[in-house]
This record gives C-alpha cells, sequence and structure tokens, in this order.
C-alpha cells in the first residue's frame, strides 16, 4: 500500500453542537460515497476534542435561558432551533432540542472520549461519540453527568478501571484533564466541526456530503502528486 492511498481524516467536534452531530452524519455518507468510488483507499478519522465553552458550571446552566441569553430572544431561539432541526431531518436525524433541559459543560465527556480513544481505538471512539450525541439531542439526557456519562461507557462495552472488581467511580475523577498535545486543537478560533483531510484538506462547518467527498478527492490527488514528484 502507497500514501496514495490513504486518507487521513482529523475532525474536531463538540458534544453540544448540534451542527457537529449532523456533520458526522455527512461525514459517514461522504466516507461512503468515497469507499464506492476508491474501494482501494484505507481511511483513518481521527476524532479531536474541541470544547467550545469550557467555562460552563460543571452542573451546567438551563438549556433555554442559555440559548435566551446568547440569541436575544426566545423568538431567535425558536427560529434557529428550526433551521437545525431541518438540517438534521436532512441527514436523516431527530433532534429533541425541546426536551432538553440542561446545558452541560462537555469538558468531562471530551476526557471520557479521550480515555476510550486511547484505550480502545478509533471505532469504540466513533460509537461513544455517537452514543453521547444520540443521548443529549435525541434522548434529551444531560451529558455532563458523571453517571449517564458512565452509563455510555458501559453501553459501548468499554470497561472502567474497577469495573472487574473493585466500585466503580462514577464521578469519573479519575479521568485525566484535556491537555495533552492529541487533545488540543491546531489554533484557536476554530469552528467546528471542523474536518482535514490528509492534512492538506479542510472543510468547516456542516457541508454536505458531496463538499466533503470533493475535499476528500483534492487531498488524495494532492498525495499523489506528491508521490510521483518524490519518484521522479
Amino acid at each position: 500500500m502507497t500514501p496514495t492511498n490513504i486518507l487521513s481524516v482529523e475532525a474536531y467536534f463538540d458534544l453540544i453542537c448540534p451542527w457537529c452531530l449532523i456533520g458526522k452524519r455527512h461525514l459517514e455518507t461522504a466516507l461512503g460515497l468515497l469507499a464506492r468510488e476508491r474501494p482501494d483507499v484505507t481511511v483513518h478519522v481521527e476524532w479531536r476534542s474541541y470544547p467550545l465553552i469550557p467555562a460552563t458550571p460543571p452542573d451546567g446552566i438551563p438549556y433555554r435561558d442559555f440559548y435566551v441569553a446568547r440569541l436575544g430572544s426566545p423568538q431567535a431561539v425558536a427560529v434557529r432551533q428550526a433551521q437545525v432541526c431541518h438540517a438534521a431531518r436532512e441527514a436523516g436525524l431527530t433532534l429533541a432540542l425541546d426536551r432538553i433541559e440542561t446545558f452541560p459543560n462537555t469538558l468531562l465527556a471530551h476526557r471520557l472520549v479521550r480515555f476510550v480513544r486511547r484505550q480502545s481505538g478509533a471505532e469504540a471512539t466513533a460509537a461513544l461519540i455517537d452514543n453521547l450525541f444520540t443521548r443529549y439531542f435525541i434522548r434529551a439526557q444531560n451529558i455532563g453527568d458523571g453517571q449517564v456519562l458512565s452509563d455510555a461507557l458501559a453501553e459501548c462495552g468499554v470497561d472502567m478501571p474497577g469495573a472487574s472488581g473493585t466500585p466503580v467511580r462514577h464521578d469519573l475523577d479519575w479521568l485525566p484533564p484535556l491537555n495533552g498535545p492529541d487533545d488540543l486543537p491546531p489554533r484557536t478560533g476554530l469552528g467546528v466541526p471542523h474536518f482535514v483531510f490528509n492534512g492538506t484538506h479542510s472543510v468547516s462547518g456542516s457541508r454536505p456530503p458531496a463538499a466533503l467527498l470533493e475535499a476528500m478527492q483534492r487531498a488524495l490527488a494532492r498525495a499523489k502528486q506528491i508521490a510521483t514528484r518524490t519518484a521522479a
């Protein structure tokens, strides 16, 4: 296998962002299209945490109050939620924004994602992220709560320290903080979702699958150009 048929994907996200959930679904669709077009390509996806509002209180704040303060009025909130729900439906998702009570701090959830990424790999990480998105946006659960996060981990089949003998710590204080070189975004002010393909081509925002596929194709073409020049 040569570098010309390997595609790396760095996907920056936050679990409180509905556009990240929609973007994840679009990415999965685009990867399916790429697999049919280029079955020779091996794809490696790395999910990178980007907490948007890390200063949110640990117990969270009232969901509706947060968005009214952020957008200016209940009417503005209704318009934005209708826009998000419409985009989600086009991606095959039905959100329950009207039932969410708590706007959570996601730092603990991202620490859990990092733990799974290091312990169990990319497939388990994607499954956990899906589970947490579903719990928040579809089941209207508080993903800042340690018990909810522990339940998500168990549902994904990942063991926590202590799960095989000693009592499990549902407070999750044992999780290391997000401060490693593989936990931090490449620059501040990054909008999410944000996808980087082969380190050369990027797409910001919840773009449709066709736009993501085009960026993937360009990244693979660029890799081929570089390999050709190197061989020459």
